[in-house]
């Protein structure tokens, strides 16, 4: 398989706060530099806590962020933010709260049609064609093309969501929890349709979800963020099921099980660390029960631990 995305060193940092005078305050860095390739036809799910990067980490994809640091590569081509149109054609966003994602002012014909314009100049009989097929390949009615985005439920809005993304013929998806704000039954119904696209159409989806059950059903690999940085990247089957970054069996003991009481593991500090005053060494070390004198000197990398399985840990689980 050939690369479909390749990122180089890509971070995000934000300036927070302003002086008297003009000056920021402070730095975040809400992406650390990352390095990930995902291969076409390939789902990496990425997964972390609230506040781990995933959203900007998403956003600066599809260029609705600049970024700091690195570079973006979509089939060997460097993308960058001078041409929206590029990215549009390659890479589509898939948003968490489908409903408020559509203009309320828009027919949905109005909604297919701007990609179709914008991006492809179609002509007016072209686009309808074309809006036609695509409803038809998301299985929504064509009478729904003249209503309004309140008139649907959450489960038809994100279908329209998905098939806004597949007007504008990328090859990418990023789907941002694009099933959290749906009703069990109904997250079944999207995640089945995303697996048929995905098999009819060759697409290529970067899935971010706080739901382990949902990654690891949909995903061939996952990368787990923490503190704007990748600490874990592996196939999804050996992350959750042997992981080795202690952050990532955190997350796998914490997430909820039916007939499981609810609880926090006992013993490990819950607080982030603060973006402003970020810790040396490892990020994780303060919730970590295997740290050293080492997590708090060093930084660790990205390593081999078993095929196609890397971690950043000095002390890796099992």
């Amino acid at each position: 398989m050939s690369a479909a995305l390749k990122l180089t060193d890509l971070s995000k940092t934000f300036e927070v706060g302003r002086t008297l005078f003009g000056k920021p305050k402070g730095l975040v860095r809400a992406v650390q530099p990352v390095d990930l390739t995902v291969e076409q036809g390939e789902t990496l799910g990425i997964v972390g806590e609230s506040g781990c990067g995933k959203s900007t980490l998403a956003r600066m994809l599809v260029g609705l962020l600049p970024v700091t640091t690195g570079s973006i590569e979509i089939e060997g081509a460097a993308l960058d933010n001078a041409d929206p149109a590029v990215f549009g054609k390659r890479i589509q966003y898939v948003f968490q709260d489908p409903i408020s994602s559509l203009n309320p002012r828009k027919t949905i014909r109005q909604v297919m049609e701007a990609p179709l314009k914008n991006l492809h100049g179609m002509g007016k009989a072209e686009r309808d064609a074309r809006i036609r097929e695509i409803f038809d390949t998301v299985s929504l009615r064509e009478e729904f093309l003249e209503r309004y985005p309140h008139e649907f439920s959450g489960g038809q809005a994100q279908r329209i969501g998905i098939a806004r993304a597949l007007a504008a013929e990328a090859r990418i998806l990023i789907l941002d929890e694009p099933v959290s704000a749906l009703d069990v039954s109904v997250q079944a119904q999207v995640l089945n349709l995303l697996a048929r696209l995905k098999e009819e159409l060759g697409l290529t989806y970067l899935f971010i979800s706080h739901d382990l059950a949902v990654v690891e059903a949909v995903s061939d690999r996952v990368a787990v963020l923490y503190f704007g940085g990748v600490v874990e990247v592996g196939r999804a089957e050996d992350i959750f099921s042997r992981p080795k970054h202690p952050y990532t069996k955190l997350l796998a003991d914490s997430a909820p099980v039916v007939g499981r009481a609810l609880r926090a593991p006992e013993g490990v500090d819950t607080e982030l660390p603060d973006p402003l005053n970020p810790p040396t060494g490892c990020a994780f070390r303060a919730r970590c029960p295997n740290a050293t004198e080492r997590c708090g000197r060093e930084v660790p990398k990205l390593v081999e631990m078993g095929e196609g399985h890397r971690a950043a840990c000095f002390h890796p689980v099992g």
